[in-house]
């Protein structure tokens, strides 16, 4: 099994150069991974937020 490493809000806005709000306007329109609840916290799975950023890069390239 393949361990998943989970990311904090900060770190997933580090990672997506996205605000806060904009993060979760997304999130509730469907158009960003939601997080994982771990006690008090929300994190989110970093391959979720990978693979979110490799499908901008590739909507990029489709349009190019």
């Amino acid at each position: 099994m393949e361990t998943q490493r989970l990311l904090t809000l900060l770190a997933t806005r580090e990672r997506t150069a996205i605000g806060k709000t904009t993060l979760y306007a997304m999130m509730a329109a469907g158009t960003f991974p939601r997080p994982v609840k771990v006690g008090r916290r929300s994190l989110w799975v970093e391959s979720e937020v990978a693979e979110w950023i490799a499908d901008r890069v590739a909507e990029r390239e489709d349009r190019s």
